[in-house]
């Protein structure tokens, strides 16, 4: 009986696999390429890719081709390294935030330990080689963007990342982040309480990071709650730290700032003060973060306090849960908390 044009290709394709003629990542030829090669129907060719994919031999990626598969996924290597990988952008700045105080104990106790490097380590580093190297991945999460195409291969692999700060709704990574909603409405809820009603939202950029965005919208959803109508447009173009006066003139009735950040907070009140303006007597003014320097500034800033340590523990506890029992954890929000300081206070302008 005559084999099938498809099977041949396939078949081929799958000896050099798994022959180490194509390396892991390698490009495969195109369905235009098989089709020219093997003078078959592009509907040929593309089925001999398929068959591959669904074996797990290869995987496909929307534009730009067919690559090889790794064979071999960390979690069944006959060794482990014990050893376990944080990505992390800010590695020497702990005054943004110190995980390793909940995190290093719980690996620790596992009999792990943790390497923290930059996100340039990843520049040079294969899927292949990470898995080698690490039994799983921490990545805190910066640029939405970057190295999608290393962790699309990890996933492909099963290989155990747990992701920090951001979700990646394309990948099917689990996510330990901070309640950044919740954050939105006590920021909010606490300048209500403090007699403010025409309360703005200041953003450092343009782009609004995903956490950004979910405390803007707890922020909103607040005064809808309170019936409280004003509030900022995320696309107002002045609602930033580099327009702030432009907004304040053209809203005079504002009386409060909910900064997405310390460091905008902090900058909203310096510039404040140039404008001649005191805080929290003319305006009251709120950050996020709760950073070293939040307690520091003059006055000392009310801020929403993400708990660092308890972050940095669950996902080295989802981490070593997915190792041990290869069981994939669910996503985890971390309660954050109201820290009241002196740039906050009861509204003592009604009449503004």
């Amino acid at each position: 009986m005559t084999q099938p044009l498809y099977m041949k290709i396939m078949t081929e394709l799958r000896e050099q696999i798994l022959g180490g003629l194509l390396d892991t990542g390698a490009k495969l030829p195109t369905e235009k390429e098989l089709s020219e090669k093997y003078q078959v129907s592009r509907i040929t060719s593309k089925r001999a890719l398929t068959e591959l994919e669904q074996e797990g031999l290869i995987y496909r990626i929307r534009g730009k081709g067919s690559f090889v598969k790794s064979l071999v996924s960390k979690k069944a290597s006959p060794t482990a390294t014990r050893r376990l990988l944080f990505i992390l952008p800010f590695v020497t700045d702990f005054s943004v935030g110190n995980f390793h105080e909940g995190l290093n104990p719980v690996v620790a106790e596992s009999q792990y330990e943790v390497m923290t490097v930059d996100m340039d380590f990843l520049a040079n580093k294969t899927a292949d080689e990470i898995m080698a190297e690490f039994d799983g991945l921490i990545y805190y999460v910066d640029d939405m963007d970057q190295y999608l195409d290393l962790l699309l291969e990890l996933s492909l692999s099963q290989y155990p990342v747990i992701l920090l700060d951001k979700k990646l709704y394309d990948l099917p990574y689990p996510t330990v982040l901070s309640d950044n909603v919740d954050g939105g409405r006590q920021a909010t809820q606490a300048l209500i309480d403090d007699g403010h009603q025409q309360i703005a939202y200041i953003f450092g950029e343009r782009v609004h990071p995903q956490s950004v965005r979910q405390r803007y919208f707890g922020y909103l959803q607040t005064l809808k709650a309170a019936n409280l109508t004003f509030h900022t447009a995320m696309n107002d173009q002045t609602a930033t730290i580099h327009s702030l006066s432009d907004y304040l003139a053209a809203n005079p009735a504002v009386t409060a700032l909910i900064c997405e950040n310390d460091l905008v907070a902090i900058a909203a009140m310096r510039q404040l003060r140039q404008l001649g303006k005191n805080v929290p007597e003319d305006y009251s003014v709120i950050g996020f973060d709760d950073i070293q320097a939040a307690a520091l500034v003059d006055p000392p800033l009310t801020t929403i306090a993400q708990n660092f340590k308890e972050l940095g523990a669950t996902a080295g506890r989802a981490l070593l849960r997915q190792l041990q029992s290869n069981t994939l954890p669910v996503d985890a929000a971390i309660p954050v908390r109201l820290v009241k300081r002196q740039s906050t206070s009861f509204l003592s302008r009604p009449d503004r």
